[in-house]
């Protein structure tokens, strides 16, 4: 039987709370600019910023004009223009405040620290998930830390699985498992790695890709089922 030894954990939404995070900052942020931040403003900037995260995952834009236009096309929609890069940093300010765990996720990886080598695998801006980390508990838990931004590459992109296995050392990818709640990116980076995935789907939300994950699961400590039973 197999028996998982490298654990590979996301970071947003997985173990922390980014939506809370975010509409926390997003709040901040409009109340700098002096506006009320709507829920359909909120809304159409979380359509807006997922079009441009998908983008970044598939290689088609960089990280610094996913962050640095994402506030500009969303002000320019209601007639305002604003320089996207004095917002972004505005808000990434109020971002890093925000490290809400996870219901459980700091119990499962106290608990999981002695008995595995843990990992973060992350897409995002190295400086925000180093003090959210930090702040969270959660940092030195971990043996090491990938944010994208470091590495050059972004999950779900082969080469970004390759650096990080390249630096884990005597890793066997039979024996790794990658646990994160997006599909696009944590569950088809581990198949484009050719690594086990785990999806966190507390939502329980419809799988309409051809996305297929080893595992689901819907609350963090059902993964002791999965790894006590291999």
């Amino acid at each position: 039987m197999k028996k998982y030894q490298t654990l590979l954990f996301d970071v947003d939404d997985t173990l922390l709370d980014f939506g809370a995070a975010e509409k926390e900052a997003l709040y901040l942020l409009f109340k700098d600019q002096k506006l009320p931040l709507t829920k359909e403003i909120e809304e159409r900037y979380k359509e807006i910023n997922q079009g441009l995260w998908s983008s970044f995952e598939n290689g088609e834009i960089d990280r610094d004009e996913v962050v640095n236009t994402r506030f500009a096309l969303l002000f320019k929609e209601y007639g305002k223009e604003v320089d996207g890069a004095l917002l972004e940093r505005n808000y990434r300010i109020h971002l890093e405040e925000g490290h809400q765990l996870i219901e459980g996720a700091l119990e499962l990886i106290t608990g999981l620290q002695d008995k595995y080598n843990l990992y973060i695998v992350t897409n995002g801006v190295s400086k925000t998930q180093d003090k959210r980390l930090r702040a969270s508990g959660l940092h030195t838990l971990f043996k090491d830390i990938f944010v994208s931004e470091d590495t050059g590459f972004q999950k779900p992109m082969k080469e970004y699985f390759d650096y990080v296995f390249a630096r884990i050392p005597n890793l066997v990818k039979e024996n790794t498992l990658i646990i994160g709640d997006s599909l696009s990116s944590d569950i088809k980076g581990g198949q484009l790695a050719n690594i086990d995935t785990c999806w966190f789907n507390p939502h329980m939300k419809l799988n309409n890709t051809e996305i297929m994950p080893t595992y689901q699961i819907q609350k963090l400590d059902e993964l002791y089922q999965i790894l006590d039973s291999k």
